[in-house]
């Protein structure tokens, strides 16, 4: 028998009080958390921003570069066309099968959020790509042009080489650092969908193949195609573009994940009117989902720095 969610009693209870409360705090503690590290970015000085640099800033080659100078951007550029493409059809095929009904649960939005981030990404990607090919070529074909005008060439010694390809790469270093612009509105978006993505994809999948399908299914119900794709292809295909791009992983920006969730929460009790005490254990679980990402990009960095 479904519970009459028009009576007073069915809201003025300790679980909805409860639930209420942590989500309300949830929502505030996140948005005090984006304003004391994204709010103050125009107003802090030049000593700040050295210290935080490394936490906060983007740059704007990390947005569609590579985690490695071997890996072409162009590889990036053609995995997360490949990942949307495949999200898109799946999402729309899903739509057509069940409706827009299927959004009210959470694993849509999670689904729907990873194909807006990979969408994003072709789009930065793109006009990266494209600007590291105006970039390099005319710097090849000056080179080119160069070595052919020469005429005769003497090769250096050994020990010339070396010091000049040091000294070269040096230079480089530090004229990249000198350089680097830092990331546009888009590229920090893509940041904060893709953080947002990483924490929401392991908890859905996680909450379904550990919690959801070995204990509350029916004996009698079956997985099909398209469950499976929710439930495992997103962490696929996200994990694999977390081992390619450059971007950076602040753990504060966790705090999108959370308002992202207590959106949900909210829709939830506006739609259904369902206030149950799950909402709690699922909160709770915010932080080891998204820890899970921030321990992959640690071990990247550790693999990378070696």
């Amino acid at each position: 028998m479904t519970a009459d969610t028009t009576l007073p009693s069915y809201w003025l209870n300790w679980r909805f009080l409860l639930c209420a409360i942590w989500i309300l705090v949830a929502i505030v503690f996140s948005a005090l958390v984006i304003w004391r590290y994204e709010g103050r970015n125009k107003s802090r000085n030049r000593q700040s921003v050295d210290e935080h640099e490394a936490e906060v800033c983007l740059y704007e080659d990390e947005v569609w570069g590579t985690c490695s100078k071997s890996v072409h951007p162009i590889w990036l550029l053609a995995y997360r066309i490949v990942a949307f493409s495949v999200l898109l059809a799946l999402l729309l095929a899903d739509i057509i099968t069940n409706g827009v009904g299927k959004f009210y649960f959470y694993t849509e939005w999670t689904f729907t959020l990873v194909t807006i981030y990979f969408g994003l990404g072709s789009s930065v990607s793109i006009q990266g790509c494209l600007r590291y090919y105006h970039q390099v070529k005319p710097e090849q074909d000056c080179y080119n042009r160069t070595d052919a005008e020469g005429g005769s060439y003497i090769p250096p010694t050994l020990g010339e080489d070396s010091d000049m390809v040091s000294h070269t790469v040096s230079l480089n270093h530090q004229s990249e650092t000198n350089h680097r612009t830092a990331a546009s509105i888009q590229g920090y978006a893509l940041q904060i969908v893709f953080q947002m993505c990483s924490g929401a994809v392991v908890l859905t999948d996680s909450i379904f193949w550990l919690m959801i399908y070995p204990f509350l299914t029916a004996k009698d119900y079956r997985i099909n195609y398209l469950i499976v794709c929710k439930h495992s292809l997103n962490a696929v295909l996200l994990l694999g573009d977390a081992s390619l791009n450059s971007l950076r992983f602040p753990f504060f920006r966790m705090a999108y994940f959370v308002l992202w969730t207590g959106i949900f929460v909210i829709f939830q009790w506006i739609i259904h009117a369902c206030v149950s005490i799950r909402y709690l254990a699922i909160g709770l679980l915010l932080f080891p989902c998204f820890g899970i990402f921030s321990l992959v990009f640690w071990i990247k960095r550790r693999f990378l720095s070696r």
